[in-house]
């Protein structure tokens, strides 16, 4: 059975963050011949293929330190290729609209261009860095952020990228904190190929450095980001805040009532339709792994453990097995401030457990066993954790003998 274009598309990212570019031209070859002879990527395309035949046939007979560097270029030439055919061929199906302009005071026509033109022209972008910093226009910037941003997230652009990177140094700080926030979604959403974009990497890192404060601003931005995420609702501790329309800047209001969300603004989440929940939710968990995230978090201990208590407050507790000195300090909290869930105690227990304090970790195992109305309760939530204790050195037998007891409190 045929790949779908979606499909298609997720088979050449991976082959291209694998650097093998001869599998994603046969893709590429597929999408040309459907354009027909007189389409405008033939050249392009023979060009990359021959200069990557050149390259394999060089590295057969030399040993040299420029081939991984002309490997690297060559496949962000493959990705800027896809991105242009992809474009094209969207087109030529009519998947998607065919766009040449927009009204530049009307807000639905601004969030109509900005998120479907395929093609935005360079008028577009000087345009949108205009508004960015101009003050009765900032409603109409969020909107074109907003739009721009879920725009390039299905159709890569690095002119739209640059162009958010440039807002982030935006004299309104509103603005600026949207432009940074959807820069930090897309270099995420991007990792796979972000390596082979060295002027986004270098003007995102420059952008960082502008802010000042050793890059505190995009630390917090990251840990808000984290923190609008929700994996595990049954667990989640996101605190909620009564906000009123009155107590937001101006700029959000108009942004809120233009887009019809004037009447609830406590929580960001909520506004999300459910596929654009889960899509940050799969983002979120993503992260640590990401080079945005490594640039903002660094080598800092200090921020890597403010970080895992972020992902601790939205209920991941897989961060409970990678940082128990963080989780444990975390889940203490919790229950000095009067969370005394069960679940909470038992994996305070695994923290202090696991760092050898077994008398303690008992103790809490006990108080998580009298919070349960019966010991099924108690082992419902008890026995899921066994491997991944005993993965990290805790005896079978340890923990046998701690359920044993448990059944007689």
């Amino acid at each position: 059975m045929a790949q779908t274009l979606e499909e298609q598309i997720i088979t050449i990212e991976r082959s291209l963050g694998e650097r093998m570019i001869s599998h994603a031209l046969v893709i590429v070859r597929s999408w040309l011949n459907e354009l027909g002879e007189n389409n405008p990527y033939e050249q392009a395309f023979n060009r990359l293929n021959n200069q990557y035949t050149a390259l394999f046939d060089s590295w057969l007979t030399s040993d040299s330190s420029s081939h991984d560097e002309t490997l690297d270029r060559l496949t962000g030439d493959a990705y800027r290729l896809v991105d242009e055919v992809v474009i094209a061929l969207r087109l030529y199906r009519g998947l998607s609209p065919t766009i040449s302009a927009f009204a530049h005071d009307n807000p639905q026509s601004v969030m109509h261009y900005f998120a479907n033109c395929l093609r935005l022209q360079p008028a577009d972008f000087d345009w949108l860095r205009t508004v960015m910093n101009t003050p009765d226009k900032s409603a109409l910037a969020l909107m074109a952020i907003a739009a721009l941003a879920k725009n390039v997230r299905e159709s890569f652009s690095e002119t739209a990228i640059m162009t958010l990177i440039d807002g982030i140094s935006s004299e309104n700080s509103i603005v600026a904190e949207q432009c940074l926030a959807n820069t930090i979604i897309l270099l995420a959403h991007y990792d796979v190929r972000i390596d082979y974009f060295p002027d986004l990497q270098n003007a995102f890192v420059a952008a960082i450095d502008e802010l000042g404060d050793d890059g505190e601003q995009p630390f917090a931005t990251l840990s808000a980001l984290i923190r609008t995420a929700n994996p595990d609702p049954k667990n989640a501790r996101v605190e909620r805040h009564e906000v009123s329309v009155e107590d937001l800047p101006k700029e959000l209001q108009s942004l809120l009532e233009l887009t019809g969300h004037s009447d609830n603004v406590s929580s960001i989440m909520a506004w999300l339709p459910a596929s654009e929940q889960e899509y940050m939710r799969g983002l979120v968990l993503m992260l640590p792994d990401t080079w945005v995230y490594s640039v903002i978090v660094g080598d800092s201990t200090e921020r890597a453990g403010k970080i895992a208590m972020s992902y601790l407050s939205i209920g991941y507790m897989d961060m409970l097995w990678d940082r128990t000195d963080v989780a444990a300090q975390w889940l203490l909290q919790q229950l000095r401030e009067g969370s005394q869930s069960p679940k909470d105690y038992i994996n305070y227990g695994h923290c202090l457990l696991l760092q050898g304090d077994r008398m303690m970790a008992y103790e809490n195992y006990r108080q998580a066993r009298q919070l349960c109305s019966s010991s099924k309760d108690f082992y419902a939530l008890f026995r899921p954790d066994r491997r991944a204790l005993v993965d990290r050195g805790i005896p079978i037998e340890h923990i046998y003998l701690i359920e044993d007891q448990l059944l007689k409190s």
